[in-house]
């Protein structure tokens, strides 16, 4: 038997106590399906990164010799980094 998850009147609210708690007490996991969102877009957030100008001139060379904005490489390079991390 699960607990009943109350309402809540903010993000906010929902975020602070599901901080605190065990989602299993909640939810049976069990029963839980994946679902796709295909609408649903990551939120971004722009930052400011300074790079030697020769580091930037080889990602650029990298980037130009798959297709790909230069920018874009940069966060595939950041991505597979963060998995491998994590994974430690």
């Amino acid at each position: 038997m699960t607990k009943k998850i109350p309402k809540f009147k903010s993000e906010n609210e929902e975020r602070k106590f599901w901080s605190d708690r065990d989602s299993t007490e909640y939810v049976d996991w069990k029963k839980a399906r994946r679902v796709t969102l295909p609408e649903l877009k990551p939120s971004l957030k722009t930052i400011s990164l300074r790079l030697p100008a020769s580091m930037l001139e080889e990602l650029k060379l990298l980037a130009h010799k798959r297709d790909v904005p230069y920018q874009s490489l940069m966060k595939i390079f950041l991505a597979e980094k963060i998995r491998e991390e994590m994974k430690v």
